[in-house]
């Protein structure tokens, strides 16, 4: 079995696996297994040579006779613990993305842009070994961590997944035919500026899916998809996520909550000359000039930014996890 061919996070723990370790006050701690290694904590110290070789879902004991449970992270767990060049799509929102897009096995999908790699993991795992995923990233720093994210998780490259520099307007007709792509979900500033190359690309009856912080990139890029005459209407949603304490009968909400992250906008591209039947609605005060639209700039929504030193950092981090979880599976072979 090749390690493209391996299930992922099955069987003994291996070196080179991550490794969630989750102490008796609930505090969690992510290892990469080493032989000879140590994980150091205020409450002792447990070698990963004690974890080595145990089935997942372990209990093991440190130095101290501190017992901490061990677990393979699921993708949830890693994505939110992985180095981040970029802000991360947020698992709640990684969900609603696969089915609101109909992310399918065996779909062309693009993605733009990549930032720290969360979406495209989850993207590849949708899409299966027989679909292709095109992301497309502006920042070469970024595209580098989410390199090497992938790369940790998987243990591998995906041989379906390509990752291309530069603007998605120039690039993507460059790399997609006209009407090949079933899927484009795009996490960006000024989603409405890729438009034009989106809708070439599109085969008909495609999904286009957009990810937003806010409600000014929101009421933008769904007036820009309508004013194309392409798509059909578009809806938008935002999902919240609550838990809550259940322990015997104390059965209340968290406190805490994952409220809001961004907007998700769905919206399918018509066939060619096709017109969209109007909707029927009362007058409403939703009018607005070209003048309003102005005022809506990529520059007047703000955009978070990195530092270098930060950012090479974190491009480092990724970098090593990936080696040495590829070293894994090669050894293994």
């Amino acid at each position: 079995m090749t390690a493209n061919q391996r299930p992922q996070n099955s069987g003994p723990f291996r070196v080179g696996d991550r490794v969630q370790l989750t102490g008796p006050k609930g505090k969690l701690n992510t290892i990469t297994l080493e032989a000879g290694s140590v994980f150091h904590s205020h409450r002792g110290l447990l070698p990963h040579d004690a974890i080595i070789g145990l089935p997942d879902g372990s209990v093991v004991v440190n130095n101290a006779g501190v017992e901490h449970l061990a677990l393979r992270p699921l993708l949830s767990d890693f994505v939110m613990s992985m180095p981040r060049g970029a802000a991360i799509v947020y698992p709640k929102d990684a969900a609603q993305i696969l089915a609101l897009a109909d992310i399918f096995p065996g779909a062309t999908v693009v993605e733009a842009g990549v930032g720290s790699g969360a979406l495209s993991l989850w993207l590849l795992r949708a899409i299966g070994p027989e679909g292709r995923l095109a992301s497309f990233e502006r920042r070469d720093e970024f595209a580098d961590v989410a390199r090497g994210n992938v790369e940790t998780f998987l243990g591998y490259e995906p041989a379906n997944w390509s990752v291309t520099l530069g603007d998605l307007n120039e690039a993507l007709p460059l790399t997609a035919e006209p009407a090949s792509v079933d899927r484009v979900v795009l996490d960006m500033l000024a989603p409405w500026e890729c438009l034009p190359a989106v809708t070439d690309a599109l085969v008909p009856g495609g999904v286009l899916l957009c990810y937003v912080a806010t409600v000014t990139q929101l009421s933008r890029v769904a007036e820009a998809i309508r004013a194309t005459g392409e798509y059909t209407n578009p809806s938008s949603t935002e999902t919240m996520v609550r838990g809550w304490h259940v322990e015997g009968l104390a059965v209340r909400p968290d406190h805490r909550m994952i409220g809001h992250t961004g907007f998700l906008l769905m919206a399918r591209r018509l066939a060619p000359d096709t017109v969209l039947p109007e909707l029927k609605r009362r007058p409403s005060k939703s009018d607005f000039s070209d003048e309003d639209v102005e005022l809506w700039t990529p520059g007047a929504l703000g955009e978070r930014s990195v530092s270098p030193k930060s950012l090479r950092k974190r491009v480092r981090a990724a970098g090593a996890s990936a080696e040495v979880s590829k070293a894994r599976d090669l050894d293994a072979d």
